[in-house]
Protein backbone atom coordinates (compact mmCIF):
# COMPACT_ATOMS: atom_id res chain seq x y z
CA UNK A 1 0.00 0.00 0.00
CA UNK A 2 1.18 3.46 -0.95
CA UNK A 3 2.33 5.28 2.37
CA UNK A 4 -0.11 8.30 1.83
CA UNK A 5 -3.01 6.23 1.17
CA UNK A 6 -1.98 4.32 4.25
CA UNK A 7 -1.67 6.74 6.50
CA UNK A 8 -5.35 8.13 5.28
CA UNK A 9 -6.67 4.93 6.41
CA UNK A 10 -4.58 4.59 9.80
CA UNK A 11 -4.71 7.94 11.00
CA UNK A 12 -8.20 9.57 10.69
CA UNK A 13 -8.98 13.10 12.41
CA UNK A 14 -10.20 11.88 15.76
CA UNK A 15 -12.39 13.86 17.90
CA UNK A 16 -10.44 14.38 21.65
CA UNK A 17 -10.84 11.71 23.55
CA UNK A 18 -13.98 12.40 26.14
CA UNK A 19 -13.89 9.06 27.76
CA UNK A 20 -13.82 9.91 31.72
CA UNK A 21 -11.71 8.16 34.58
CA UNK A 22 -12.45 4.44 34.74
CA UNK A 23 -11.15 1.05 36.03
CA UNK A 24 -9.14 -0.78 33.59
CA UNK A 25 -7.72 -4.17 33.49
CA UNK A 26 -4.97 -5.50 31.82
CA UNK A 27 -4.45 -8.99 31.78
CA UNK A 28 -1.00 -10.64 30.89
CA UNK A 29 0.96 -13.53 31.87
CA UNK A 30 3.97 -11.84 32.71
CA UNK A 31 4.58 -8.50 32.89
CA UNK A 32 8.60 -7.91 32.69
CA UNK A 33 9.48 -5.19 29.74
CA UNK A 34 12.58 -7.76 29.34
CA UNK A 35 10.17 -10.38 28.39
CA UNK A 36 9.72 -8.95 24.80
CA UNK A 37 7.43 -6.88 22.89
CA UNK A 38 3.79 -7.36 24.33
CA UNK A 39 5.15 -7.34 28.15
CA UNK A 40 6.89 -3.86 27.79
CA UNK A 41 4.18 -2.83 25.46
CA UNK A 42 1.59 -3.54 28.78
CA UNK A 43 3.68 -1.83 30.96
CA UNK A 44 4.01 1.61 29.07
CA UNK A 45 0.01 1.45 28.33
CA UNK A 46 -0.35 1.01 32.11
CA UNK A 47 1.95 3.74 32.40
CA UNK A 48 0.44 6.08 29.87
CA UNK A 49 -3.23 5.26 31.53
CA UNK A 50 -2.21 5.92 34.71
CA UNK A 51 -1.13 9.47 33.56
CA UNK A 52 -4.16 10.10 32.27
CA UNK A 53 -5.85 10.07 35.74
CA UNK A 54 -7.37 5.81 34.45
CA UNK A 55 -7.29 3.75 37.73
CA UNK A 56 -5.36 0.60 36.22
CA UNK A 57 -5.00 -2.64 37.40
CA UNK A 58 -2.33 -4.95 36.49
CA UNK A 59 -3.31 -8.36 36.19
CA UNK A 60 -0.22 -10.87 36.06
CA UNK A 61 1.83 -13.56 37.38
CA UNK A 62 4.81 -11.29 37.82
CA UNK A 63 5.88 -7.74 37.73
CA UNK A 64 8.29 -4.79 36.93
CA UNK A 65 8.76 -2.28 39.42
CA UNK A 66 5.42 0.00 38.73
CA UNK A 67 4.41 3.55 40.26
CA UNK A 68 2.35 3.22 43.22
CA UNK A 69 -0.89 4.12 40.97
CA UNK A 70 -0.97 0.90 39.37
CA UNK A 71 -2.39 -1.54 40.91
CA UNK A 72 -1.10 -4.78 40.91
CA UNK A 73 -3.18 -8.24 41.15
CA UNK A 74 -0.68 -11.20 41.62
CA UNK A 75 -1.93 -14.56 39.70
CA UNK A 76 0.42 -17.14 40.89
CA UNK A 77 1.24 -19.80 38.18
CA UNK A 78 2.10 -22.50 40.72
CA UNK A 79 4.20 -25.23 39.70
CA UNK A 80 3.75 -27.76 36.85
CA UNK A 81 3.94 -27.56 33.06
CA UNK A 82 3.48 -24.78 30.82
CA UNK A 83 -0.17 -25.30 30.04
CA UNK A 84 -0.70 -26.58 33.77
CA UNK A 85 0.54 -22.64 34.48
CA UNK A 86 -1.58 -21.74 31.74
CA UNK A 87 -4.47 -23.04 32.81
CA UNK A 88 -3.70 -22.18 36.86
CA UNK A 89 -3.70 -18.75 35.61
CA UNK A 90 -6.96 -18.82 33.49
CA UNK A 91 -8.40 -20.11 36.76
CA UNK A 92 -7.06 -16.93 38.99
CA UNK A 93 -8.06 -14.65 36.65
CA UNK A 94 -11.56 -15.73 35.69
CA UNK A 95 -12.24 -16.14 39.53
CA UNK A 96 -10.59 -12.46 40.32
CA UNK A 97 -12.47 -10.39 37.41
CA UNK A 98 -15.85 -12.20 37.89
CA UNK A 99 -15.36 -10.72 41.62
CA UNK A 100 -14.09 -7.12 40.81
CA UNK A 101 -15.75 -4.74 38.78
CA UNK A 102 -13.87 -3.12 36.15
CA UNK A 103 -15.13 -0.51 33.44
CA UNK A 104 -12.39 -2.35 30.41
CA UNK A 105 -10.68 -5.75 30.56
CA UNK A 106 -8.20 -5.53 28.07
CA UNK A 107 -6.13 -8.97 27.84
CA UNK A 108 -3.18 -9.72 25.48
CA UNK A 109 -3.79 -13.36 25.73
CA UNK A 110 -6.79 -15.56 25.12
CA UNK A 111 -8.81 -15.86 28.49
CA UNK A 112 -12.05 -16.89 29.71
CA UNK A 113 -14.96 -14.90 31.56
CA UNK A 114 -15.24 -11.52 31.04
CA UNK A 115 -13.18 -9.57 28.16
CA UNK A 116 -13.83 -6.38 26.43
CA UNK A 117 -10.81 -5.80 23.90
CA UNK A 118 -8.27 -9.14 23.06
CA UNK A 119 -4.52 -7.76 21.84
CA UNK A 120 -3.18 -10.49 20.52
CA UNK A 121 0.87 -9.11 19.80
CA UNK A 122 2.16 -12.17 18.55
CA UNK A 123 -0.55 -12.95 16.09
CA UNK A 124 -3.50 -15.44 16.65
CA UNK A 125 -3.36 -18.34 18.64
CA UNK A 126 -4.95 -20.29 15.81
CA UNK A 127 -2.33 -19.04 13.27
CA UNK A 128 0.84 -20.04 15.67
CA UNK A 129 -0.66 -23.29 15.20
CA UNK A 130 -1.51 -23.67 11.61
CA UNK A 131 1.72 -22.37 10.54
CA UNK A 132 4.73 -21.67 13.35
CA UNK A 133 6.59 -24.52 11.80
CA UNK A 134 7.05 -21.95 8.66
CA UNK A 135 9.93 -20.10 10.15
CA UNK A 136 12.28 -23.22 9.67
CA UNK A 137 13.80 -23.00 6.57
CA UNK A 138 14.84 -26.50 6.21
CA UNK A 139 12.12 -29.39 5.17
CA UNK A 140 12.49 -31.85 7.47
CA UNK A 141 12.37 -28.87 10.79
CA UNK A 142 9.14 -27.89 9.16
CA UNK A 143 7.97 -31.23 9.18
CA UNK A 144 8.88 -32.10 12.79
CA UNK A 145 7.61 -28.45 14.40
CA UNK A 146 4.43 -29.65 12.60
CA UNK A 147 4.18 -33.01 14.11
CA UNK A 148 5.14 -31.02 17.32
CA UNK A 149 2.62 -28.14 17.02
CA UNK A 150 -0.16 -30.51 16.74
CA UNK A 151 0.64 -32.62 19.75
CA UNK A 152 2.02 -28.86 21.56
CA UNK A 153 -0.91 -29.37 24.24
CA UNK A 154 0.20 -25.43 25.49
CA UNK A 155 -0.41 -24.15 21.91
CA UNK A 156 -3.51 -26.53 21.34
CA UNK A 157 -5.19 -24.71 24.64
CA UNK A 158 -4.24 -21.70 23.80
CA UNK A 159 -6.27 -21.47 20.42
CA UNK A 160 -9.06 -23.50 22.22
CA UNK A 161 -9.74 -20.86 24.25
CA UNK A 162 -9.27 -18.25 21.79
CA UNK A 163 -11.80 -20.15 19.48
CA UNK A 164 -14.32 -19.70 23.25
CA UNK A 165 -13.42 -16.25 22.86
CA UNK A 166 -14.66 -15.15 19.46
CA UNK A 167 -16.72 -17.67 19.12
CA UNK A 168 -19.36 -16.21 21.73
CA UNK A 169 -21.77 -13.36 20.38
CA UNK A 170 -21.09 -11.26 23.60
CA UNK A 171 -16.81 -11.99 23.13
CA UNK A 172 -14.66 -8.66 22.81
CA UNK A 173 -13.42 -6.39 20.36
CA UNK A 174 -9.88 -8.16 18.52
CA UNK A 175 -7.57 -5.05 18.61
CA UNK A 176 -5.24 -6.03 15.72
CA UNK A 177 -1.51 -4.77 15.17
CA UNK A 178 -2.07 -4.20 11.80
CA UNK A 179 -3.89 -4.71 8.60
CA UNK A 180 -1.71 -7.91 7.84
CA UNK A 181 -3.40 -9.38 11.80
CA UNK A 182 -6.93 -8.33 10.65
CA UNK A 183 -6.70 -10.41 7.06
CA UNK A 184 -5.46 -13.21 9.22
CA UNK A 185 -8.08 -12.74 12.28
CA UNK A 186 -10.90 -13.01 8.82
CA UNK A 187 -8.98 -15.43 7.08
CA UNK A 188 -9.44 -17.71 11.02
CA UNK A 189 -12.46 -16.48 11.92
CA UNK A 190 -14.74 -15.53 9.18
CA UNK A 191 -18.39 -15.75 11.19
CA UNK A 192 -16.51 -12.51 13.07
CA UNK A 193 -18.52 -9.27 12.78
CA UNK A 194 -16.80 -6.34 11.39
CA UNK A 195 -17.84 -4.58 14.00
CA UNK A 196 -15.76 -6.69 16.51
CA UNK A 197 -12.32 -5.88 14.79
CA UNK A 198 -10.25 -3.00 15.40
CA UNK A 199 -6.84 -1.79 14.13
CA UNK A 200 -4.85 -0.26 16.15
CA UNK A 201 -1.37 -0.41 14.66
CA UNK A 202 1.54 -0.22 17.36
CA UNK A 203 3.35 2.62 18.67
CA UNK A 204 6.70 3.99 20.18
CA UNK A 205 7.35 6.42 22.92
CA UNK A 206 8.93 9.44 20.96
CA UNK A 207 10.40 11.02 24.17
CA UNK A 208 12.37 7.29 24.93
CA UNK A 209 13.39 7.06 21.85
CA UNK A 210 14.87 10.39 20.18
CA UNK A 211 17.99 10.04 18.54
CA UNK A 212 18.69 13.40 19.84
CA UNK A 213 18.25 12.88 23.78
CA UNK A 214 21.88 10.99 23.81
CA UNK A 215 23.53 11.49 20.89
CA UNK A 216 26.85 9.58 22.71
CA UNK A 217 24.90 6.69 23.73
CA UNK A 218 25.83 4.48 20.53
CA UNK A 219 29.92 5.81 20.66
CA UNK A 220 29.64 4.28 23.97
CA UNK A 221 28.23 1.37 23.30
CA UNK A 222 30.50 0.46 19.77
CA UNK A 223 33.46 1.15 22.55
CA UNK A 224 32.23 -1.32 24.91
CA UNK A 225 32.12 -4.03 22.25
CA UNK A 226 35.26 -2.58 20.16
CA UNK A 227 33.38 -2.08 17.20
CA UNK A 228 35.15 0.71 15.32
CA UNK A 229 33.51 4.02 14.18
CA UNK A 230 33.83 3.01 10.58
CA UNK A 231 32.41 -0.22 10.65
CA UNK A 232 29.00 -0.39 9.18
CA UNK A 233 27.15 -1.74 12.16
CA UNK A 234 23.47 -3.93 11.13
CA UNK A 235 21.69 -4.50 14.12
CA UNK A 236 18.87 -7.51 14.77
CA UNK A 237 16.73 -7.08 17.65
CA UNK A 238 14.52 -10.29 18.58
CA UNK A 239 13.44 -12.96 21.24
CA UNK A 240 13.01 -16.00 18.66
CA UNK A 241 15.94 -16.33 16.12
CA UNK A 242 14.72 -18.58 13.68
CA UNK A 243 11.53 -16.71 13.24
CA UNK A 244 13.01 -13.41 12.73
CA UNK A 245 15.49 -14.56 10.40
CA UNK A 246 19.10 -14.35 12.25
CA UNK A 247 20.10 -17.41 10.04
CA UNK A 248 19.39 -15.57 7.06
CA UNK A 249 21.27 -12.39 8.44
CA UNK A 250 24.33 -14.05 9.11
CA UNK A 251 24.55 -15.80 5.63
CA UNK A 252 23.52 -12.30 4.00
CA UNK A 253 26.78 -10.49 5.30
CA UNK A 254 29.29 -13.39 4.84
CA UNK A 255 29.69 -12.14 1.12
CA UNK A 256 29.89 -8.26 2.71
CA UNK A 257 33.09 -7.85 4.54
CA UNK A 258 32.52 -4.23 5.88
CA UNK A 259 29.59 -5.22 7.70
CA UNK A 260 29.29 -6.02 11.82
CA UNK A 261 26.03 -8.07 12.65
CA UNK A 262 24.81 -7.05 16.47
CA UNK A 263 22.34 -9.84 18.09
CA UNK A 264 20.14 -8.58 20.47
CA UNK A 265 17.80 -10.72 22.64
CA UNK A 266 17.25 -13.66 24.96
CA UNK A 267 17.41 -16.63 22.25
CA UNK A 268 19.55 -19.27 22.68
CA UNK A 269 22.67 -18.13 20.48
CA UNK A 270 24.52 -21.52 20.72
CA UNK A 271 23.41 -22.94 17.29
CA UNK A 272 23.93 -19.32 15.61
CA UNK A 273 27.38 -19.31 17.75
CA UNK A 274 28.69 -22.53 15.56
CA UNK A 275 26.89 -21.20 12.33
CA UNK A 276 29.40 -18.07 12.65
CA UNK A 277 32.50 -20.51 13.29
CA UNK A 278 31.96 -23.19 10.18
CA UNK A 279 31.34 -19.40 8.42
CA UNK A 280 34.56 -17.79 9.77
CA UNK A 281 32.52 -15.14 10.75
CA UNK A 282 32.81 -14.96 14.62
CA UNK A 283 34.53 -11.79 14.83
CA UNK A 284 31.62 -10.33 12.88
CA UNK A 285 28.50 -11.00 14.31
CA UNK A 286 28.48 -10.19 18.03
CA UNK A 287 25.92 -11.49 20.68
CA UNK A 288 24.89 -9.34 23.33
CA UNK A 289 22.13 -10.83 24.76
CA UNK A 290 19.05 -9.42 26.60
CA UNK A 291 19.10 -5.56 27.13
CA UNK A 292 16.18 -4.19 29.28
CA UNK A 293 17.42 -0.89 27.13
CA UNK A 294 17.66 -0.72 23.29
CA UNK A 295 18.36 2.81 23.00
CA UNK A 296 21.94 2.43 22.44
CA UNK A 297 22.32 -0.41 20.22
CA UNK A 298 19.58 2.45 17.98
CA UNK A 299 22.18 5.24 18.40
CA UNK A 300 25.44 2.37 17.35
CA UNK A 301 23.78 0.69 14.45
CA UNK A 302 23.72 1.86 10.50
CA UNK A 303 20.63 -0.22 9.94
CA UNK A 304 18.33 -2.77 11.64
CA UNK A 305 17.54 -6.06 9.92
CA UNK A 306 14.38 -8.22 10.74
CA UNK A 307 13.42 -10.47 7.61
CA UNK A 308 10.53 -12.09 9.93
CA UNK A 309 8.51 -14.80 8.34
CA UNK A 310 5.49 -14.24 10.58
CA UNK A 311 5.64 -11.05 12.51
CA UNK A 312 2.11 -9.11 13.79
CA UNK A 313 3.54 -5.83 13.74
CA UNK A 314 6.83 -4.95 15.10
CA UNK A 315 7.57 -3.25 17.32
CA UNK A 316 11.57 -2.85 17.40
CA UNK A 317 10.62 -1.70 13.73
CA UNK A 318 8.60 1.23 14.46
CA UNK A 319 11.82 1.98 17.22
CA UNK A 320 14.20 2.26 14.91
CA UNK A 321 12.16 4.00 12.27
CA UNK A 322 11.75 6.39 14.97
CA UNK A 323 15.61 6.56 16.00
CA UNK A 324 15.84 7.45 11.99
CA UNK A 325 17.53 3.73 11.68
CA UNK A 326 16.81 2.43 7.77
CA UNK A 327 15.20 -1.23 7.86
CA UNK A 328 15.45 -4.13 5.99
CA UNK A 329 12.30 -6.31 6.79
CA UNK A 330 9.55 -8.22 4.90
CA UNK A 331 5.77 -8.53 4.20
CA UNK A 332 4.76 -10.92 6.76
CA UNK A 333 5.79 -8.00 8.75
CA UNK A 334 2.71 -5.73 9.46
CA UNK A 335 4.68 -2.81 10.76
CA UNK A 336 5.96 -2.64 7.01
CA UNK A 337 3.00 -1.13 6.12
CA UNK A 338 3.71 2.17 7.56
CA UNK A 339 6.95 1.95 5.12
CA UNK A 340 7.50 2.59 1.58
CA UNK A 341 9.99 0.53 0.03
CA UNK A 342 12.96 1.94 -1.20
CA UNK A 343 12.98 4.81 0.63
CA UNK A 344 12.66 4.14 4.75
CA UNK A 345 14.88 0.89 3.83
CA UNK A 346 13.31 -2.03 1.72
CA UNK A 347 10.64 -4.20 2.48
CA UNK A 348 11.46 -8.11 1.18
CA UNK A 349 9.02 -10.19 -0.07
CA UNK A 350 10.68 -13.76 0.52
CA UNK A 351 12.01 -13.52 4.56
CA UNK A 352 14.14 -17.11 2.93
CA UNK A 353 15.86 -15.33 -0.60
CA UNK A 354 19.38 -14.71 0.82
CA UNK A 355 20.38 -12.77 -2.15
CA UNK A 356 17.89 -10.14 -1.75
CA UNK A 357 18.86 -9.71 1.86
CA UNK A 358 22.09 -8.98 1.01
CA UNK A 359 21.29 -6.86 -1.95
CA UNK A 360 19.45 -4.82 0.25
CA UNK A 361 21.69 -4.88 2.68
CA UNK A 362 24.68 -3.93 0.16
CA UNK A 363 22.41 -0.94 -1.25
CA UNK A 364 22.64 0.87 2.37
CA UNK A 365 26.36 0.52 2.48
CA UNK A 366 26.43 4.13 0.68
CA UNK A 367 26.70 6.70 3.23
CA UNK A 368 24.56 9.43 1.68
CA UNK A 369 21.40 6.54 0.62
CA UNK A 370 21.70 5.91 4.55
CA UNK A 371 21.43 9.83 4.59
CA UNK A 372 18.50 10.11 2.69
CA UNK A 373 16.53 6.91 4.23
CA UNK A 374 17.55 8.14 7.81
CA UNK A 375 15.71 11.70 6.92
CA UNK A 376 12.58 9.79 5.73
CA UNK A 377 12.40 7.32 8.57
CA UNK A 378 12.53 10.56 10.92
CA UNK A 379 9.64 12.05 8.99
CA UNK A 380 7.58 9.48 10.15
CA UNK A 381 7.47 10.17 13.41
CA UNK A 382 4.58 12.02 14.27
CA UNK A 383 2.85 8.98 13.32
CA UNK A 384 4.18 6.41 15.26
CA UNK A 385 3.34 8.44 18.64
CA UNK A 386 2.12 6.95 21.75
CA UNK A 387 0.25 9.23 22.26
CA UNK A 388 -1.68 9.16 19.55
CA UNK A 389 -2.00 5.35 20.24
CA UNK A 390 -3.74 5.89 23.36
CA UNK A 391 -6.19 8.29 21.72
CA UNK A 392 -7.11 5.87 19.45
CA UNK A 393 -6.94 3.22 22.07
CA UNK A 394 -9.50 5.62 24.22
CA UNK A 395 -12.25 6.02 20.90
CA UNK A 396 -11.61 1.77 21.10
CA UNK A 397 -12.34 1.86 24.74
CA UNK A 398 -15.67 3.49 24.55
CA UNK A 399 -16.43 1.73 21.27
CA UNK A 400 -16.25 -1.65 22.76
CA UNK A 401 -19.21 -4.68 22.80
CA UNK A 402 -20.12 -5.10 24.97
CA UNK A 403 -20.16 -1.52 26.00
CA UNK A 404 -18.36 -0.90 29.62
CA UNK A 405 -20.47 0.69 32.07
CA UNK A 406 -18.02 3.94 32.50
CA UNK A 407 -17.99 5.35 36.29
CA UNK A 408 -15.49 7.04 38.14
CA UNK A 409 -13.21 4.51 40.09
CA UNK A 410 -13.71 3.84 43.54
Amino acid sequence: MHFALYLGSLLPPLPPPTLPPVKIALAILHSDPQRGGAERYTFDLALALSQRNHHISLLSSSFPNLPSQIQKIPLPLGPGSKLRQYQTFLHSLHTHTSSTSYDIIHAMLPIRGPCHLYHPHAGLAAESLSSAHLKYPHPLKRLLSASFNRLNRKRNEFARVEREMLSSPAGPTVLCLSDHVKQTVRRHYPALPESRLATLFNAVDLRRFDPAKDPSAGKSLRQQFSIPNDRILALIIAQDFARKGLRECILAIQDLPSVTLLVVGRDNPAPYQRLTQQLGLSDRVLFAGPTADPYPFYQAADLFLLPTRHDPCSLVVLESLAMGLPVISTTSNGACEIMTDGLHGRILPNPADILALTTAIRHLLDEQTRRVAKEACLTLRPHLSFDHHVDQLLQIYRQSSPPPVLHPPS
